[in-house]
């Protein structure tokens, strides 16, 4: 099986044991203290998240797997996150969708494990399910879960996807990574622009950038805004800082590599794209879930944090009056981080009183 994946491109191939109820108690605690946020749907599904027979009745054994999509040295990433002028995309959304890619993988695996041993019933996963992904991954030897909350592999390090299959195959189980190799260091910790790694393994989604750029549907908060910089879609600094990623392994996955050179975009150049562009350069993209007004919403912050420029204000300008609130607030706001008050007034009038 493993020499099956490994033909298929993934990195590692593991069989997970059942028994989730020590995340499920994480989780369940997680959930309680509101953590997640507008994230409704993580509470929802019941059992299912954490007894794999109620997902999909019949399971004996979860397959997991785990496949590196970092498409460029740290190095780079650096460049590009300390120029202001830039948009910084996560890494792992450059490329094609990795749902549609990882998924594509794990039915051509499971059709080989067919062919080998008859056929057998499963389903595959990859972030699309009330899955406890991590958890099962841990269990399943691919890796140990970081103070950052993600994955983490002992060479390959944390720039990776997981995916699962779940089967009715009964499958020994590998050994379970049990703790976490992470010891005394906080560096991920200290990195988070927002201080959203509010303790070890314990994340506040409502203050981690990738959940304000990706997952919130309305206005980012202003207190949060000037900390997220240049990061439009999601934010890797936790990873770019941790030791395990010193020597991340690179991925030999073409669809995971840059689209419209997105890796080393303006702001500006972004900002101007119509909902047209926008539509057509993000198809098949992990950024066309996020839509176009949260497009423009996310770009106006980090343009309201970039570096006065005749060009920053001609661009936030030529949206202060955008048909949608959500953007006019945060292009308004952008503004004010640029102009005088008196300059502000000028492009923004106050509306004047009504007359009874």
């Amino acid at each position: 099986m493993r020499n099956l994946g490994r033909e298929l491109g993934f990195s590692a191939i593991g069989v997970a044991q059942l028994d989730l109820s020590a995340a499920e108690a994480r989780f369940k605690s997680w959930l309680g203290q509101g953590l997640h946020g507008s994230i409704h749907y993580l509470a929802k599904h019941g059992a299912k998240r954490f007894v794999p027979q109620l997902l999909v009745p019949g399971t004996l054994s979860v397959i997991c797997a785990r496949l590196e999509y970092l498409p460029e040295p740290l190095a780079k990433m650096r460049q590009a996150l300390e120029n202001p002028n830039l948009a910084y995309i996560s890494r792992y959304a450059l490329g094609r969708d990795y749902h549609k890619v990882v998924k594509k993988k794990l039915l051509s695996l499971a059709r080989k494990i067919d062919a080998l041993v008859g056929p057998f019933g499963y389903r595959v996963f990859c972030d699309s399910a009330p899955v406890l992904e991590k958890p099962l991954a841990t269990q399943a030897g691919l890796g140990f879960y970081g103070k950052h909350t993600n994955l983490i592999a002992f060479k390959a390090g944390s720039f990776c996807f997981l995916g699962e299959i779940y089967t009715d195959l009964l499958l020994p189980p590998d050994a379970p990574v049990a703790k976490s190799y992470c010891g005394s260091c906080s560096a991920c910790m200290q990195a988070c622009p927002t201080g959203a790694i509010v303790s070890p393994f314990k994340l506040d989604a409502r203050r981690c950038i990738s959940y304000l750029t990706i997952e919130l549907p309305g206005p980012i908060p202003e207190e949060l805004r000037p900390l997220i910089g240049n990061r439009v879609f999601g934010c890797d600094d936790c990873q770019l800082v941790c030791p395990w990623n010193r020597k991340a392994a690179l991925t030999h996955e073409r669809d995971f590599l840059p689209r419209y050179g997105l890796d080393q975009a303006e702001l500006v150049e972004l900002f101007a794209w119509s909902e047209e562009e926008f539509l057509a350069k993000t198809e098949g993209s992990p950024l066309r879930r996020l839509g176009y007004l949260r497009w423009l919403r996310n770009l106006a912050v980090a343009l309201g944090n970039a570096p006065t420029s005749p060009a920053v204000i001609a661009a936030l300008q030529a949206r202060l009056h955008h048909p949608a609130e959500l953007v006019r607030e945060h292009v308004a706001w952008a503004l004010a981080r640029h102009l005088t008050p008196r300059q502000h007034r000028a492009y923004h009038p106050i509306p004047p009183p009504k007359v009874n």
